[in-house]
């Protein structure tokens, strides 16, 4: 048993819930998004997350910070999961159910194995929860702007009476029916953000040797034909080698990258472009960039290079 679930045993006993408060578990850089959001678009949102200083953030935004997961379950009708982790979904759930009650609707909205997000929805269902599979398509710089798409999946019922919550935080939802089918496309955007990342570092080193400022070469190139979204949002941080500033972090991108490599193993999909990205993203993460953003795939390229001189 979990400390949280020991520390949830006894939720508060509370009004009943308000329809237009949200609950959340995880207040991290997508949880912390989506919550800012849907309170400017006049939702109420309360919220856990085991930092203390996730928690701060939370309630100087406006946000009404709970001591567990329970807690927050126990006042909600609606709850969004923004999680690092299996466990951590697995825990969120029990407590969920601790302090939840029948027709509480959890979207999850990790980057999460399948078979994992179906032990969950399995869990919740035993206890009249409704689990929806719902990852997100975007960085944390979009999700502060609203620039996030929602693959969901799971019945379509609970989908749809969520359409105002879900675009208070985005800016398109694409129903995919089957639970799991969000995960399913989540997969194979995330094998595209992989490759296009890294052909965005690519070419502005290129250029760059060319004697081409990368954020001239962004601004052209994102107006051409060879423009893709992460040239749009990663080369910019590129240009002014600001990775410090993490929307994705290296380390978190691994576990994203070890799922995409798992699928196309069990589906025997030849994927020799993805395949060709493993050891860049590995080479971020031992030149020290497990805590930056993934455009420090950048710096990669450059030291590969050995920084030297453009050619004349």
């Amino acid at each position: 048993m979990t400390k949280e679930t020991k520390r949830s045993r006894k939720p508060p006993a509370l009004a009943t819930p308000r329809k237009d408060c949200i609950g959340f578990i995880g207040l991290g850089i997508m949880g912390s998004a989506m919550s800012g959001n849907l309170m400017q678009a006049g939702f109420h949102a309360m919220g856990h997350d085991p930092s203390v200083a996730a928690r701060r953030k939370f309630t100087k935004s406006g946000g009404l910070s709970c001591a567990s997961t329970a807690e927050v379950a126990a006042q909600v009708n609606v709850m969004i999961f923004s999680l690092p982790s299996a466990s951590a979904l697995m825990e969120a759930s029990r407590a969920a159910i601790l302090g939840g009650k029948k027709g509480l609707v959890i979207v999850e909205t990790s980057t999460l194995d399948i078979q994992d997000k179906l032990a969950a929805r399995d869990l919740l269902a035993a206890h009249g929860i409704t689990l929806l599979d719902c990852p997100l398509s975007g960085t944390g710089a979009q999700a502060r702007r609203k620039d996030l798409s929602i693959y969901s999946s799971g019945p379509a019922p609970a989908v749809k009476r969520l359409k105002r919550v879900f675009e208070g935080f985005s800016k398109a939802n694409y129903y995919l029916g089957d639970f799991g089918n969000g995960m399913k496309m989540k997969l194979m955007a995330n094998l595209l953000v992989a490759i296009h990342n890294v052909s965005t570092a690519e070419v502005l080193l290129f250029g760059q040797r060319f004697g081409i400022a990368p954020d001239l070469a962004v601004k052209v190139l994102s107006d051409g034909a060879g423009g893709s979204r992460m040239l749009d949002v990663r080369g910019p941080m590129m240009a002014r080698q600001g990775w410090d500033e993490a929307t994705m972090k290296v380390s978190v991108w691994q576990k994203d990258m070890q799922l995409i490599a798992a699928a196309l193993a069990a589906t025997h999909t030849p994927a020799p472009l993805f395949s060709a990205t493993l050891p860049i993203y590995n080479a971020a993460m031992g030149a020290g960039h497990a805590d930056h953003d993934t455009a420090a795939v950048f710096d990669v390229l450059r030291r590969m290079s050995g920084n030297l001189p453009p050619p004349p």
